[in-house]
């Protein structure tokens, strides 16, 4: 199917002196990182740091907002008014554009984080929050959304550019939801197992669920995720599988255009 796909993952996930996944090896694999804002994870000094090196290697940028929890890396469900998720997803934005300024760079996409990326996947009131967001703070933003999720709709309700997901190192479930990280197995951390997943989405359109089943999805971009031990080998792997297979990995801005 797609020739052309954009790699993303999800970077400068650490906070003041620790680090979580090396981030200066996956810049180097990955077109598109997803900047954690300070919320989840993340700090100033730390999205300072990949914007400079993202200006290094011609990496695109794009905010990664999760709830505020730091506690938990943001993986624990919050529930919120609609409101208060907008107006917390705009301030995110806001310091990702903010700090790429000392770069020189523009920030061109959205992507949310863990626990708030799975209920607005599914909810279609966080979904709109986080659509009006952009469409606010800057409507040229690409929405990065799970292929078919309530995200996708809202996106192309509010008529926001639109970057389908999938994604290598997770199992899915048969409704094209992740399934959850606390069932073992479900996330892939054999980077051969990641390349079977990453190529069957890009060149079939489809996945095998948890179930066996087989679904179908349409992607844009192709995620690893960088805050496991295995994302650099992963990544690799799965960056090797894609330009072996013809298939040519570009950034989001330049895939995505002006559609």
């Amino acid at each position: 199917m797609a020739r052309r796909i954009n790699l993303n993952a999800d970077i400068a996930e650490g906070w003041g002196a620790f680090d979580i996944g090396d981030d200066a090896a996956l810049m180097r694999i990955i077109t598109s990182a997803s900047v954690a804002c300070g919320f989840h994870a993340g700090d100033h000094t730390t999205m300072h740091r990949i914007c400079m090196l993202a200006k290094e290697l011609g990496v695109s940028i794009g905010a990664h907002p999760g709830f505020n929890d730091l506690w938990g890396f943001g993986r624990r469900e919050i529930k919120m008014k609609p409101a208060d998720l907008e107006y917390m997803t705009a301030y995110q934005i806001g310091a990702l554009q903010a700090i790429a300024r000392y770069a020189g760079l523009s920030v061109t996409h959205l992507k949310a984080h863990g626990a708030l990326a799975n209920m607005a996947a599914n909810d279609e009131g966080y979904a709109m929050a986080l659509a009006r967001a952009i469409k606010v703070v800057d409507p040229s933003l690409i929405y990065v959304a799970l292929a078919g999720s309530e995200m996708e709709k809202a996106g192309r309700k509010l008529g926001l550019r639109i970057a389908r997901e999938g994604f290598a190192d997770r199992q899915y479930e048969e409704d094209g939801n992740l399934a959850s990280r606390s069932i073992p197995g479900t996330v892939f951390r054999e980077p051969g197992k990641a390349l079977e997943q990453a190529l069957r989405i890009v060149e079939k359109g489809e996945v095998v669920a948890r179930s066996g089943k087989v679904i179908k999805v349409e992607v844009d971009t192709i995620c690893v995720h960088g805050d496991e031990p295995s994302a650099v080998e992963v990544a690799k792997t799965v960056r090797a599988g894609l330009d072996k297979a013809g298939i040519e990995v570009v950034t989001l801005p330049e895939l995505i255009g002006s559609r």
